[in-house]
C-alpha cells in the first residue's frame, strides 16, 4: 500500500489556503476493487482525489461529503463521499468503459463521462444538509470542481488533480491540489498566482518529477511565503458491515423478506462503495426475521 497523505498551507499572509495531496493507493484500491477500465479508473481516481481534499476542509468529525456526477456519457456517473478525516471511498456507474484516446492522446474522461451534472452535498449534522449543483463544464473532473467553487460557494479557485497509468492498467501515479483564493487577496497576488499555475503542464508530470504535496505546494507557492500547517494521512475506506447490511435487509419488511425465505436461496448483497459480497443464509433471514 502506498503512504497517501494531504498537505494544508496557507501563503501570503493566509490570503491563500491550498491543499495537495498524493493518492497513488486510493486509486488503485478503488481500481481493484471495481476492477475499473483505465479511463474509468482515471475518472472516479480524480473524483476521489479531489473529494478527499474537500472532505478535510469540513471541521467537523461526523461531517460528510457526497460528490454524485450523473452524467450522460457510457460511464453514466459516479459517486464519492469522503470525511473530514482523510477516508474516502467511491463508485462507478459502469465499471468497464473502452474508449479510444482524446485528441492529446491521452485517457478521455470528458468522453467517458460525457455532458451532465454534479451534485456536491455536505451533512454537516445540521437538518437539512447543504447541496450545490453545478452543470460538468468539461467533464474532466479538475475544471468542473473548480466550477462548482466559483459558483456555489463563491470561492475562486484553482483544482488540479491527475491520475496516470501503468501499462499493466495499475495506477502509476494519482494526486491533485486546491488553491483558493481568500476575498481580502491583493490582485498583484492574483495575477501572479494565474500566472504560475498557468505554466503547470499537468500534475502527472510533476508527480513524475517526484514531487510530494510539500513541494507541489512549494512549486506553485513558494514565492507567496508558503506556510503548511497540517498533514493527514488519507486512504480508500468503507464503513460498511455484515451488521449494516443485516439491517438493510431487515428494512426491507416481513412480506419481501418470507418470499426472500420462500426461495430457499441464499442472498449476496455487495456494497455499491467497495463491493465487498455478504451472503445471508435461509437460515440468517429466518434469523433476521424472528428479530
Amino acid at each position: 500500500m502506498c503512504d497517501d497523505y494531504i498537505v494544508r498551507a496557507g501563503a501570503a499572509d493566509s490570503a491563500i489556503r491550498a491543499f495537495a495531496v498524493t493518492s497513488k493507493g486510493i486509486v488503485e484500491e478503488a481500481r481493484r476493487r471495481h476492477n475499473t477500465s483505465p479511463v474509468v479508473t482515471a475518472a472516479l481516481g480524480r473524483l476521489l482525489t479531489g473529494g478527499v481534499m474537500m472532505g478535510v476542509m469540513m471541521k467537523g468529525e461526523k461531517d460528510l461529503l457526497t460528490i454524485q456526477v450523473k452524467s450522460g456519457g457510457p460511464m453514466r456517473g459516479m459517486t464519492v463521499t469522503a470525511d473530514s478525516g482523510g477516508h474516502v471511498k467511491g463508485y462507478p456507474l459502469t465499471a468497464d468503459v473502452m474508449l479510444p484516446p482524446n485528441s492529446k492522446g491521452k485517457l478521455d474522461v470528458g468522453g467517458a463521462v460525457g455532458p451532465g451534472i454534479m451534485n456536491v452535498i455536505k451533512d454537516m449534522g445540521m437538518k437539512e444538509p447543504y447541496i450545490g449543483q453545478t452543470v460538468l463544464q468539461t467533464s474532466e473532473i479538475a475544471e468542473d470542481l473548480t466550477y462548482y467553487f466559483a459558483t456555489s460557494e463563491q470561492v475562486p479557485s484553482s483544482v488540479g488533480l491527475g491520475v496516470l497509468m501503468n501499462k499493466d492498467n495499475t495506477v502509476k501515479q494519482a494526486g491533485g491540489f486546491i488553491i483558493q483564493l481568500l476575498p481580502f487577496t491583493d490582485e498583484k497576488v492574483i495575477d501572479a498566482l494565474e500566472k504560475k499555475i498557468g505554466e503547470i503542464s499537468s500534475v502527472t508530470d510533476l508527480l513524475e518529477q517526484g514531487h510530494t504535496p510539500e513541494s507541489l505546494l512549494e512549486y506553485i507557492l513558494g514565492d507567496f511565503g508558503l506556510e503548511i500547517t497540517e498533514k493527514i494521512p488519507a486512504s480508500f475506506s468503507c464503513n460498511c458491515s455484515r451488521e449494516r447490511v443485516e439491517k438493510a435487509i431487515a428494512s426491507l419488511g416481513k412480506k419481501d423478506l418470507k418470499e426472500m425465505i420462500a426461495e430457499g436461496k441464499p442472498v449476496e448483497v455487495k456494497c455499491d462503495f467497495c463491493n465487498t459480497a455478504y451472503t445471508f443464509s435461509v437460515e440468517d433471514m429466518k434469523a433476521v426475521l424472528r428479530r
